[in-house]
């Protein structure tokens, strides 16, 4: 059981580092971004690529590869994003969906269609109740508390950050003070992609690297942000760790239904949120 719940948290940190970028760009920008997907999955090819480049350095390929993904980012949000907002929301899935099917088929023209393992950069376990734990999926766990907080210091602290709060609240209000909010909203999508590809190569020891993966962790992010409260930082954070827990538990007794289950936590979640408003 004990390694289900370290399993649980690895998932939902993974989850969290994609999820957040989703959240704050639907937040912000009202755009249901599919992109995100492809610039988590070509972020992880890129940093598998480096690994070579790199003697197998883990810190400098994943360096290399989020830098390398930072002006990918800014050209999807320049180009294609900037010019979707205040259309509606079928524009925005149509366009970024694009996007991702392109991503897709590049990987495959330039890498194949096998999948790629990555190897655990740490390669230790600790013992704990007659049971190995990674200490890689520990420090992954690590790394996503220490993210939430910064993102929280960020947000609170940061000039930036307190005009992206009051645009989540009210984009036009920003507006009307004189504040080219664009501006602010390219750095928060260019940091939004920065933390999916880390989320990516995180993972990637955990499972193995494949074309179609921007598909399937796009899909589980879409649950987090419903089931957290779209635009919510903080409920981003509590419903990817206890979705993830969702998929660790399931999958221990059900490894078929562990991705279905997700859905019906979020198919519950909307339900219990629609009455509640009726009886408001």
């Amino acid at each position: 059981m004990i390694q289900t719940i370290v399993y649980g948290f690895t998932i939902g940190a993974i989850l969290y580092f994609f999820s957040v970028g989703l959240a704050l760009t639907f937040g912000t920008m009202r755009i249901i971004n599919f992109a995100h997907g492809m610039v988590y999955a070509v972020g992880v090819y890129l940093f598998i690529a480096f690994l070579k480049v790199f003697d197998d350095s883990f810190l400098l390929a994943l360096a290399a590869s989020v830098i390398a993904m930072l002006p990918v980012a800014y050209i999807i949000e320049r180009f294609i994003i900037r010019r979707l907002y205040g259309e509606g929301l079928d524009y925005a899935i149509i366009a970024t969906y694009g996007v991702l099917l392109i991503g897709t088929d590049a990987i495959k023209m330039l890498w194949g269609t096998t999948s790629q393992p990555v190897n655990d950069p740490v390669g230790i376990s600790i013992e704990v109740a007659e049971f190995g734990l990674p200490v890689y999926r520990i420090a992954i766990f690590a790394c996503a508390v220490v993210l939430f907080l910064a993102l929280r210091v960020f947000f609170k602290r940061s000039i930036i950050g307190r005009i992206v709060v009051a645009a989540l609240e009210d984009s036009d209000g920003v507006r009307c003070l004189g504040l080219d909010v664009n501006k602010y909203f390219s750095i928060i999508f260019v940091l939004g992609s920065a933390l999916a590809v880390l989320g990516g190569i995180l993972y990637a020891p955990i499972s193995s690297a494949e074309p179609y993966m921007g598909f399937h962790i796009l899909l589980l992010a879409f649950a987090v942000v419903i089931v957290g409260g779209m635009g919510n930082l903080n409920g981003t954070f509590v419903a990817a760790l206890a979705l993830g827990m969702v998929m660790a538990i399931t999958g221990r007794f059900w490894s078929q239904a562990a991705n279905a289950m997700v859905f019906v936590v979020m198919a519950l979640v909307l339900i219990v949120r629609s009455r509640k408003l009726d009886t408001d």
